[in-house]
């Protein structure tokens, strides 16, 4: 994409802030929040954008619920990228369990009505999903076609959200639904992961045999590029992970092998309970075995970059501060 106007809902956070250095050197964006508390302040001291990128990004503020005057942002947009919703990671307590549901029905009813209502409106939107709409898996492989489902809390989140997306009528946009496995880069969920190797705990976690679906940020923002540029991609939803997932134990492994840590102790099972306790968290965020095959976009002659780990963890790991997370 050259000299577009993208809309990012949520793009405050660390897949937001990829996907605005990834294109926000020849596009214009414009973030969307509702962590600023004036716009004006563009406060990107505390995010990690690039100083070139700076220049071609706006943010705007938005309540994630009602239409307001973010809504003309939309108008003449090229594509429309959702992100917005309360993190998962956290006790799935029945407030919380509401928030979660609410932050992302209500971003996507809001953004679907102005879509409706714009007089021209863009040519894609792309809501962000996720692949732990699969069931826990450890027979085979899960994908768009072949995949099942269950009806635990996680899976109800996922199936709402994308209900609430397709429901919308837009005839004149496209609608692509990104399930995203676990987005690797230098930040996001590496952080504690860097965290773990420090104190010599990168061992695996649970059995270590769950498999682990993942991928790498650049990925994902040449995804959403294909998919922009390709308009015979229907609409519909897509696996947004690398063709080649790997067990708990496997991942572990190669991430203390690439930062040159030789020992990571385990972390079992009823380990992980009490620590989940402990930092507000829940087990299913590292238990779950998410093995998922993105099929759909294979399809479309799509090619990943980064297929595997190795040179993914390689990749982070010249982009992270060394001092900062103390790996050699």
């Amino acid at each position: 994409m050259k000299n577009k106007k993208i809309i990012i809902a949520g793009g405050t956070g660390f897949i937001g802030q990829e996907i605005c250095n990834y294109f926000g050197e020849e596009n214009e964006i414009v973030i969307l929040t509702r962590q600023v508390t004036d716009e004006k302040t563009n406060a990107f001291g505390e995010f990690s954008i690039k100083e070139n990128v700076l220049k071609n990004i706006r943010i705007v503020k938005w309540d994630g619920i009602t239409v307001a005057d973010w809504a003309s942002e939309i108008n003449n947009a090229d594509v429309v990228i959702n992100l917005a919703g309360k993190t998962v990671n956290c006790r799935y307590t029945e407030k919380n369990k509401q928030e979660i549901f609410d932050s992302r029905t209500n971003a996507t009813k809001a953004i679907g009505m102005t879509i409706q209502n714009a007089k021209n409106p863009p040519k894609l939107w792309i809501n962000a999903a996720s692949a732990t709409i699969y069931r826990h898996a450890m027979d085979r492989p899960q994908d768009e076609f072949t995949g099942e489902y269950e009806n635990d809390f996680s899976v109800q989140v996922c199936k709402r959200w994308e209900k609430t997306f397709f429901e919308h009528y837009t005839p004149n946009t496209r609608k692509i639904a990104l399930r995203m496995a676990i987005t690797l880069g230098a930040g996001g969920v590496m952080n504690p992961y860097f965290n773990l190797l420090k104190f010599a705990l990168g061992g695996k976690q649970g059995s270590g045999k769950q498999m682990y679906s993942w991928v790498y940020i650049e990925d994902t923002c040449r995804m959403i590029d294909w998919i922009f540029e390709h308009q015979e991609i229907e609409d519909g939803f897509y696996n947004c992970c690398s063709p080649n997932p790997v067990t708990n134990k496997e991942f572990m492994k190669m991430l203390r092998k690439a930062a040159g840590h030789v020992f990571g102790l385990p972390a079992f099972t009823w380990m992980l309970k009490i620590g989940a306790k402990m930092i507000g968290t829940e087990t299913e965020l590292i238990l779950k075995s998410r093995w998922v095959l993105p099929t759909k976009i294979l399809q479309t002659d799509f090619q990943f970059k980064y297929p595997l780990l190795p040179e993914v963890f390689k990749e982070i790991i010249n982009k992270t501060p060394r001092k900062k997370y103390h790996l050699f």
